[in-house]
């Protein structure tokens, strides 16, 4: 339980650090600025023609009477549209850090080398085309990931009282795991740290990363909030990618390193 207030602890601690680097912060609101424009018109455009596809899909209620029709044609639309915001939370970080990669690279390096001891930051070596790629990969990768739960939880939304109660906490804690996922590989994949070895470095200590990413996951389903926040998420991100892999901190304390070896973390390439 400890790890909850921690990971939550990284994701205030990251919010004021970019408070107090205004320029980062700055730069860090461009791509979350131009994927919210994109994904708000994807939202729209369900909103307004969702019961359309509905209806076009479930051409065997056409000759149900009424009420029975409108309200099962109802819910569905409705769980389309909380389907297309739960894949909006998921993949808006996905696709603002492939569209920021060079402006979220350079501020988790900032980071890096403003809680290190000696001042320094690791660095990929790698050309940013090759860095694009390993993103956009790796990214694919994790929310076809997400997707299949996606799709389970959309399955188990169906069954009775589960469906309301336990589904929604489900699926806010899955948000949170691959939201913390994409936020945390900007810092590791500049050390390394392959797709693999990066989901098993969060599997053991999955409270850790649910008390980040489950809170950011609440806030960015409030409209604006992603963009805002999404500079320090990247920062609180490093500050956690630094813990699970127990890297020494500017004040001289070493963070606590993940239980046990994670396959892949000590000789990890790309």
């Amino acid at each position: 339980m400890r790890d909850l207030g921690v990971g939550f602890g990284y994701l205030l601690k990251g919010q004021r650090w970019v408070s107090r680097h205004g320029r980062s912060y700055g730069l860090g609101l461009l791509p979350g600025l131009i994927t919210l424009v994109l994904y708000a018109a994807a939202l729209v455009a369900l909103a307004v023609w969702g019961d359309d596809a509905v209806a076009w899909s479930t051409p065997f209620a056409d000759d149900w009477s009424s009420p029975w029709q409108g309200l099962f044609r109802g819910f569905l639309t409705a769980v389309l549209f909380a389907l297309g915001l739960l894949l909006a939370v998921l993949t808006f970080t996905a696709v603002t850090l492939l569209i920021g990669q060079p402006f979220y690279e350079n501020l988790s390096e900032r980071v890096d080398a403003d809680v290190s001891p000696d001042g320094s930051a690791p660095r990929s070596g790698l050309p940013l085309w090759r860095e694009l790629w390993i993103s956009a990969r790796d990214s694919l990768r994790v929310l076809l990931r997400a997707a299949l739960w996606g799709v389970l939880l959309f399955a188990l939304g169906f069954l009775p009282f589960v469906g309301q109660t336990v589904v929604p906490v489900l699926g806010f804690l899955v948000t949170g795991f691959f939201l913390t996922e994409e936020l945390a590989g900007v810092a590791l994949q500049r050390r390394g740290v392959e797709l693999r070895a990066r989901l098993a470095l969060l599997r053991s200590r999955k409270s850790l990363v649910w008390g980040f990413g489950t809170p950011l996951g609440l806030a960015f389903l409030v409209p604006f909030v992603a963009v805002f926040l999404m500079p320090g998420a990247v920062a609180g991100a490093t500050l956690l990618a630094r813990d699970l892999l127990g890297e020494e901190n500017a004040d001289g304390e070493p963070a606590p390193a993940a239980p046990g070896t994670v396959p892949g973390t000590e000789d990890a390439t790309r």
